[in-house]
């Protein structure tokens, strides 16, 4: 079993470059033209920079002339902007009642409001308990009011469904 060079991520660098040619863009970005990779490497070197392909499936490769530390860094610190920017969309659970007070409603419906409004999926879970399980009728109405109050700033993912002694509804932002 041959023993497999470990796998680099990223473009080729310097020694790297396993091409007869190449079109080279110099330090300072500008056109020099086709010409042998080893002389485009050693070119490189006189100024005391890396080799770095820029695009690899373009006839020939293009490479340039540039410090490959410094690109790394440069790589690097984009990705953490693009990773801070993105917003992670969490679910965030509702728990009423089929018999809930119009204060407690109230309540329940400006949590869910600041949660849709945050950009956040919100679950709605109605639990029954003993013999409210013979009135599911009044459970899915406290739903339809909940629907119907956000139905301008949420679509329904969801529709309410029972499971086991509670009736689950999903809302994601519009």
């Amino acid at each position: 079993m041959p023993a497999q060079m470990p796998t680099r991520d990223g473009p080729r660098v310097n020694e790297d470059i396993r091409v007869p040619q190449v079109r080279l863009i110099d330090q300072d970005g500008e056109m020099i033209g086709v010409m042998s990779a080893r002389e485009a490497l050693l070119r490189a070197y006189d100024v005391g920079l890396d080799l770095l392909e820029i695009s690899p499936n373009a006839v020939p490769p293009v490479c340039k002339i540039l410090d490959y530390g410094k690109y790394k860094y440069e790589q690097q610190k984009k990705a953490n902007e693009a990773r801070k920017r993105q917003k992670v969309v969490e679910l965030k659970e509702i728990k009423v009642r089929p018999n809930i007070d119009d204060h407690d409603y109230g309540v329940k419906m400006r949590q869910m409001k600041e949660f849709i409004g945050e950009g956040d999926k919100v679950k709605v879970t109605l639990r029954f308990r003993g013999r409210e399980m013979a009135h599911q009728d009044l459970g899915l109405k406290v739903l339809d009011r909940i629907r119907t109050e956000l139905a301008e700033t949420t679509k329904v993912e969801q529709m309410p469904r029972l499971e086991n002694r509670q009736m689950i509804m999903v809302l994601a932002p519009k």
